[in-house]
């Protein structure tokens, strides 16, 4: 068992979410960084459910000891008086308190334990949908169950995804309604990601006018998919995260490509954004490789009562007889 101690806003458990009920007005949800829970599963062999939070300050503390992974936008972490590396798996021993802080670029961070938190399911998934009132944020006094042991202390390399860059997009079905002007205008643009955001959608600010189709007042309603780039009546344009809706009448230029939807996600306020048009061949191809992780070596700095370890055995003085 973990229970929070210390839990800011719109802290909640992931997983992979609720496929397949998208006809019945239900996006799929999970985790807004798939990355992530794959570097969490690489790192610990069978991740589950984990803690998600944008951000926000959280303590855990471990009722028992447990295998747990950090990984996702990097937060400061600490174990009592030592500092625990991100993007790596190590053992909480029982009665230690987990500190999370804000600290870099990335917007969400997530915390794993080996097996997953064991809350009850709900339509075969344990993460929150706040947008559908399934599941409820985190908050003090929480005891999350989890299974109990040890494992071995390991990193992972992640993908280089926490400060914006450029976003890799396959048509919709109404990207030939924007004139090709529009889109030459879209793809050479420099988008700011706004301030305003959640796991529906981000804004993305920019200079000049809006983009937009003819006759797009017209438009039916049509199926709505965490990816794509949706333009309100004003021209700005979304990008969709994961309780997008899941049908919509306003015209989307392109979809994000799934390998670089946690780069268009995890991207800070501020961050810069711009856009290329793929292949839907290229788009398969970009799939990333499984994250590598390799055992965990820890910095000399890291440990406290250095000088009083016993590093070396067997020496003799070369003064003595042998």
């Amino acid at each position: 068992m973990i229970e929070v101690v210390e839990c800011g806003p719109l802290v909640t458990l992931q997983d992979d979410g609720r496929p397949g009920h998208l006809s019945r007005g239900l996006a799929q949800g999970g985790a807004a960084d798939r990355r992530a829970r794959a570097e969490a599963e690489a790192l610990l062999g069978q991740a589950g459910a984990g803690i998600e939070t944008p951000g926000a300050p959280l303590r855990l503390r471990a009722g028992e000891t447990v295998h747990l992974a950090l990984t996702g936008a990097p937060m400061r972490a600490t174990l009592g008086d030592r500092a625990l590396r991100w993007h790596a798996a190590q053992v909480v021993e029982a009665g230690e308190v987990l500190d999370l802080r804000p600290k870099g670029p990335g917007v969400y961070s997530y915390v794993h334990v080996a097996g997953g938190f064991q809350t009850e399911a709900i339509l075969g998934s344990r993460s929150a949908h706040l947008i559908a009132n399934v599941g409820r944020p985190l908050a003090p006094g929480d005891e999350l169950p989890c299974a109990t042991g040890t494992g071995r202390a390991m990193t992972v390399d992640p993908t280089e995804r926490f400060e914006g860059g450029t976003l890799r997009l396959v048509p919709t079905p109404q990207t030939r309604l924007f004139p090709a002007a529009e889109i030459e205008r879209f793809t050479a643009t420099r988008f700011t990601r706004d301030a305003r955001g959640n796991r529906q959608g981000v804004r993305l600010a920019m200079d000049g006018r809006g983009f937009a189709t003819e006759g797009q007042l017209n438009l039916l309603s049509d199926f709505i998919l965490p990816g794509d780039i949706q333009m309100t009546g004003d021209g700005v344009p979304y990008i969709l995260g994961p309780e997008c809706q899941t049908t919509g009448g306003y015209p989307r230029i392109g979809t994000v490509i799934a390998a670089d939807l946690p780069r268009a996600l995890q991207a800070g306020p501020g961050a810069t954004l711009t856009f290329r048009f793929v292949t839907p061949e290229e788009a398969r191809a970009a799939a990333p490789a499984p994250p590598a992780v390799r055992p965990l070596l820890r910095d000399p700095s890291e440990v406290p009562d250095l000088l009083g370890m016993q590093l070396i055995g067997g020496v003799i003085s070369a003064k003595g007889e042998e």
